[in-house]
């Protein structure tokens, strides 16, 4: 056992003499494939053999043929297939020590010392518990002579590294468990078909969703989708609820709406500790209000399908760490957890994130409801909190006498809308009155401005595109006629949604606050564009649902080559300059290569990629799957790399091109952007209100300070306002991407989980953090 690993050793020799084993426990979920396949294509890549344990513990149990060597060709074409290909079981056999004794053994058997477990906080126990156990069970073995003292020695220590997988991100110390992207999904899919009907009849929809102990999707659901009520485990409604509930179903009628969405979590509960069913709410609203109301009750659809774009890369990321936390690991390491904190990978102590798992459930058993959504972390309490501020409040009486204008610029994107609605809801509440801009900076210096009500965004959250109309016409020529609209129509603040256009036309107006007085308010820019090109934002509001529309049709794509083979396929991606969708659709659909503008290619580059798919047409894997950003290279064009594919290709292999253009920024918006939307919108808002009270002087707003015109970003793990004026100096104008960019980093990826003998950078070294740090003074 190497106990002085350094971060900079070569990685393709860290797992020299190693053995490593996979395997999925508890529940399937969606995106196990991918984390198997990258444990698998990395382990071997580092030097390691990778065996898989087929039907999870059980197959530890029994030995023999369920654990059996994985090879690079035997975990292809497994990213795009949901549930678990090597099986998941629940083992009653590994919950004796008999049966651990078994397992030990037959690790022992074959020199596996390192354990990767993808599965719930009960697999994740199992395997904690089974490493504390392991030098007895070694001696036990020894003792009954089943294995040598020899073998015992050689196997003297093992390393445990867990991947949460469950549909329900019921697991504290992860923003995202795999698989909740894509039952997110399914439900959302199922909540857009049923609205239709439920307006089309004026009904009341109750909809039934996974989470026994954890409200995520109950809640996410209710954001994405603006449902009427929510009922969670972590937060029950207050005594009364029952007058409440029918209150806020009438009032929604009486406001012209067509139809009720309520989502119910299945654990569901009272303060006292009873359940809250579907059925019993069903009668309450039949009996009270006699409208026409349904239940559907989603069940296993949740947990089946294909995984989402979000699922594969998250799944292939954590395959990447959790083998290189395997590979670190010392003597002295605790079992740890290989998760998702923002866009950062962490690893953090496996009993410490269960512990506070646990901390939850004793917190709501015991009525500490306010605790428990604080336990379940940063993310889970954001939403809460959103989903409150939009749904529970209804707008005062008292106005604030302040004006907010909203305004789509650049290409439209999804979850657009979702932004929108969340703003102008946040400002009625906050007593604002919101103005609506059409056709972006033409409407404003046009005068297309008109007040925008609380029910003119209902059902905006799931529609693509951009209801308020948008354009890319920048407001540098129009500054006169800008400047005299906001004085005419009395604005108080402006929140700019787009993308780089936003970006760029939000600081014409700070440079033009030198000349005009009236550009001399508080504004922010909401980065959304399928581009993710925005200066400040790790992610823009569209991307998700654009990468999710490309992966789906690379998916399909490579199916038709499953039958042809031998078949290598072109496919053009938007992006402007920004390689972003190339690289992460690469990841998701499995490319062999992704070109880029960010990482240069020559002709040598093009070769090597040819030769590439020209020894992948000898394996059993006869297809090729190539991206190309538009506008990665002038003289590289798409036409170009097809016809030089298709001469180099000759007799061995043959081409298809795809340019898929603007279907990337259409579609409804993915539950991401929805949910990213809304937070979006409502935190823009909600941060115009405090800056107006700050530049609120002599009886007029004047602000005119760099930090009262901001991007409103994701920047690793939070939400943040940066001023324009100083992420200028981080973005490369001519070619409209940011100077630094972070998935740039999760590029060689890509290109290792395609069989190219690259150097993997393992500088940036990912240390054990501590979960219980993040709680504060929470749960004593």
């Amino acid at each position: 056992m190497s106990s002085d690993l350094h971060p900079n050793l070569d990685p393709t020799k860290m797992g020299l003499g190693r053995s490593i084993a996979v395997l999925t426990s508890g529940g399937d979920a969606q995106g196990m494939n991918a984390a198997v396949r990258a444990t698998v294509r990395v382990g071997l890549y580092t030097g390691a053999k990778v065996y898989f344990v087929h039907e999870g513990y059980q197959g530890l149990v029994d030995g023999g043929n369920n654990i059996r060597l994985a090879t690079w060709e035997s975990v292809s074409m497994m990213l795009q297939l949901g549930g678990t290909v090597i099986g998941s079981a629940r083992s009653k056999d590994f919950r004796t020590r008999e049966g651990r004794r078994k397992a030990a053994c037959n690790l022992v058997k074959l020199g596996i010392t390192n354990l990767c477990v993808i599965g719930g906080d009960g697999s994740l126990t199992g395997a904690d518990a089974f490493r504390s156990e392991w030098s007895g069970l070694l001696g036990d073995l020894v003792t009954a002579g089943s294995i040598s003292e020899a073998e015992a020695k050689q196997s003297s220590h093992l390393n445990i590294v867990g991947m949460v997988g469950s549909i329900d991100n019921d697991f504290c110390g992860t923003d995202m468990t795999i698989g909740t992207d894509s039952a997110l999904h399914r439900i959302i899919e199922v909540v857009d078909a049923i609205t239709t009907t439920a307006q089309s009849h004026q009904r009341t929809f109750i909809l039934e969703v996974m989470g026994r102990h954890c409200g995520y999707l109950a809640l996410v659901s209710a954001l994405s989708c603006g449902a009427d009520w929510v009922f969670i485990p972590e937060m029950p409604p207050d005594d009364g609820w029952e007058d409440h509930l029918c209150r806020r179903l009438a009032d929604q009628r009486a406001r012209g709406s067509r139809l009720n969405v309520i989502i119910v979590a299945e654990g569901a509960m009272s303060r006292d500790g009873q359940p809250i069913t579907s059925d019993q709410i069903k009668e309450l609203v039949t009996d009270r209000l006699g409208f026409d109301t349904r239940i559907t009750v989603l069940g296993h659809v949740q947990r089946g399908g294909t995984p989402s774009a979000f699922d594969r890369i998250l799944g292939s990321r954590m395959g990447v760490e959790a083998v290189m936390a395997l590979l670190e690991a010392t003597h002295d390491t605790p079992a740890c957890v290989v998760s998702l904190s923002g866009n950062q990978a962490v690893r953090l102590p496996l009993m410490e994130c269960v512990q506070v798992t646990k901390d939850v459930t004793a917190a709501m058993a015991e009525g500490r409801f306010e605790d428990a959504i604080k336990l379940r972390g940063k993310s889970f309490e954001n939403n809460w909190k959103t989903y409150k501020l939009l749904a529970h409040i209804n707008p005062p009486d008292v106005k604030s006498n302040i004006n907010v204008a909203i305004m789509n610029i650049g290409a439209p994107c999804a979850g657009m809308n979702a932004a929108v609605r969340s703003a102008v809801r946040m400002g009625l509440i906050q007593g604002h009155t919101m103005l609506a801009v059409h056709d972006g900076f033409d409407g404003l210096a046009h005068g297309q401005i008109e007040p925008i009500t609380w029910t003119s965004v209902t059902g905006w959250t799931g529609k693509g595109g951009s209801m308020l109309g948008t354009k890319r016409s920048l407001p540098g020529k129009m500054l006169e006629e800008i400047s005299q609209n906001i004085a005419k129509f009395n604005i108080h603040a402006l929140v700019i949604i787009g993308g780089f256009e936003a970006f760029v036309g939000g600081l014409e107006l700070v440079q033009a606050r030198a000349k005009y007085e009236e550009m001399c308010i508080p504004m922010v820019v909401i980065p959304a564009t399928v581009s993710n090109n925005v200066p400040g934002s790790d992610f823009s509001i569209g991307a998700d649902t654009a990468l999710n529309t490309i992966t789906a049709t690379c998916d399909r794509i490579k199916q038709s080559a499953a039958g042809t083979k031998r078949r290598v396929f072109i496919v053009e991606t938007m992006g402007g300059y920004c390689g972003y969708l190339a690289t992460m659709a690469g990841l998701a659909a499995g490319a062999d290569a992704a070109y880029i503008y960010e990482d240069k290619f020559n002709i040598k580059d093009l070769e090597l990629n040819v030769e590439h798919l020209v020894e992948k047409m000898k394996t059993t894997v006869k297809r090729g799957l190539i991206l190309r950003n538009e506008n990665s290279n002038a003289n590289y064009t798409t036409d170009f790399i097809f016809n030089l594919y298709s001469e180099e290709g000759k007799g061995i292999f043959d081409c298809r091109k795809n340019v898929l253009g603007h279907m990337q920024q259409g579609g409804t918006p993915t539950p991401f952007d929805r949910n990213f939307g809304t937070k979006m919108g409502a935190k823009t808002v909600l941060w115009l209100t405090d800056k107006l009270k700050e530049c609120y002087r002599h009886g007029r707003i004047f602000a005119n300070t760099p930090d009262s015109a901001c991007v409103l970003g994701m920047r690793k793990r939070a939400l943040t306002f940066q001023p324009l004026t100083e992420l200028k100096a981080d973005t490369d104008l001519e070619h409209r991407i940011p100077k630094t960019q972070w998935w740039l980093k999760i590029r060689p990826i890509m290109k290792i989980l395609a069989k190219y003998d690259i150097k993997l950078d393992t500088s940036e070294h990912t240390d054990m953090e501590h979960v219980i740090n993040k709680r504060g003074d929470l749960g004593k």
